[in-house]
């Protein structure tokens, strides 16, 4: 009988593994959140940390068709079995970004670059009038009151031209399936008339300090002796909006042991 259930175990872990990653949807009256992400590769050292790269979607919409409000706060909570580490790696401070276009952040603190991506705005400027616009972001190893930060560099040109910084604190949880805190508050857009509909973004950078080489993110695979896979919570995003709504999902995910 045990190992019938061990056999059962071990095929649930292989479906997991071979399945998509889809998105989780979460919904708070007409505000709807799609949040979906993963990370590479997914054959990870048991005991070990090994380098691996991150990626984070969103999409923010209305059950309506209506502006959705402007996004607040956003959280991000990794797993504890991932790590962020910034030793030896340059950083780059908020001023040096400010009014500058990515080309112009990236001259200035390239050796700091740990992402990159792309995010969407609508701005509302009457009823029934919206305008979509594209962006890039760029993500930067910083320093914030002392300790580790993140600063993601966002700019659109159309319709509007707009650039700014978001700092990203980086906090730590000793307890829980989550080690790992980003935290920031998001500006207003346009003076409020701009909402953030979707962001796509990858974190992940390998480097050399002192002839060693380094990753700014790590993870092992957490599954139990004598399991080849584990599933758990990887990925925690709590998203807070200008009139009040709170929309939290986490997203499972699975490793391999290799």
């Amino acid at each position: 009988m045990r190992r019938r259930l061990l056999t059962l175990t071990l095929l649930g872990f292989a479906l997991v593994a071979a399945a998509p990653a889809p998105a989780e949807v979460q919904q708070s009256g007409n505000l709807r959140v799609g949040f979906g992400g993963g990370f590479t590769p997914s054959s990870l050292t048991r005991d070990r940390l090994a380098p691996v790269a991150v990626r984070i979607q969103g999409h923010i919409t209305t059950t309506d068709g209506s502006h959705p409000p402007p996004l607040q706060q956003l959280e991000l909570a990794l797993n504890r079995h991932g790590r962020l580490s910034t030793r030896g790696l340059p950083t780059c401070r908020a001023a040096a970004l400010q009014s500058t276009s990515t080309e112009g952040a990236l001259a200035r603190c390239r050796g700091a670059l740990v992402g990159h991506g792309k995010f969407h705005t609508s701005f509302q400027f009457g009823p029934g009038s919206t305008v979509p616009s594209d962006g890039a972001v760029l993500a930067f190893n910083s320093r914030r009151a002392g300790r580790p930060a993140l600063l993601m560099h966002l700019s659109i040109s159309v319709p509007v031209r707009v650039t700014f910084v978001l700092p990203m604190r980086i906090g730590h949880d000793a307890k829980g399936d989550f080690g790992t805190i980003l935290r920031a508050r998001i500006p207003r857009l346009a003076g409020g008339l701009g909402s953030i509909t979707a962001i796509k973004l990858e974190i992940g950078r390998r480097y050399s300090f002192r002839g060693e080489r380094r990753s700014y993110l790590s993870a092992s695979c957490g599954a139990p002796a004598g399991f080849p896979a584990a599933v758990f919570p990887f990925l925690r995003g709590s998203f807070i909006f200008e009139d009040s709504r709170r929309i939290r999902t986490t997203l499972i995910r699975n490793c391999r042991v290799r």
